[in-house]
């Protein structure tokens, strides 16, 4: 038996959004450049995109599995695996964001969705306490966008509110919910800076400069 919509659904991405992930991937250069040489980190980084083109999707546990696979004697590298997986993603939330969660909850669901490989990206949301503040509603895809049906059939809802850091997502969503969505879009990150990219999609609904200027939104007019 399905369950009745809602009123309105908040979907929060996660990378760049609630999270610094740009300072994420620097302190995990500045990691492999200290302890394993810069040899390593620059066949890490190339393995590492040719994964992201592969899969479409970023793969930080892949990249060094794969890597393993040229240097299967190199034991350091065990060392590196317990580094991410254990990495303080708490630390690198951007100021505000469990704040922006709570001050949307007062009008409906709040979940993530997200984009990622099926390891790191759960651990990074259980790690940083974004798991729990979302009341363990959170949703992991290989390409988020293609997958509304199967989150319609999980969060059914009357309107919906994306918050993510990249109009190419925003935009595929609003192509498929139309007025159904409201998109919000996070100046955060390095996606949300190239101008070759922004160029490209129209604007969102709603764009802030950082996460934290979500509190001055009311969102009454979407649950009434």
């Amino acid at each position: 038996m399905s369950k009745p919509p809602e009123p309105v659904v908040f979907l929060f991405d996660i990378d760049n959004t609630l999270l610094n992930n740009d300072a994420v991937t620097e302190d995990i250069r500045h990691m492999l450049v200290q302890h394993y040489g810069k040899e390593v980190s620059v066949k890490y980084w190339e393995i590492f995109e040719e994964l992201r083109v592969e899969l479409g999707y970023a793969d930080y546990l892949g990249a060094l599995q794969r890597y393993r696979k040229l240097a299967m004697h190199d034991t350091r590298l065990l060392r590196m695996s317990n580094w991410l997986v254990d990495y303080p993603f708490a630390n690198r939330l951007f100021p505000q964001s469990l704040d922006a969660i709570e001050h949307c909850r007062k009008w409906g669901t709040v979940a993530i969705l997200s984009d990622g490989d099926a390891v790191f990206q759960p651990r990074k949301a259980e790690r940083s306490g974004l798991f729990q503040a979302m009341r363990r509603n959170v949703l992991i895809y290989i390409h988020k966008e293609e997958e509304l049906a199967h989150v319609e059939q999980i969060h059914p809802a009357k309107h919906y509110v994306m918050v993510d850091d990249k109009l190419r997502i925003l935009t595929a969503m609003k192509k498929i919910w139309g007025d159904r969505l409201t998109t919000v879009f996070v100046k955060q990150g390095h996606y949300a800076h190239e101008p070759d990219l922004l160029s490209k999609y129209p604007p969102a609904d709603i764009s802030i400069d950082r996460i934290g200027q979500l509190l001055d939104h009311d969102f009454a007019h979407l649950a009434a």
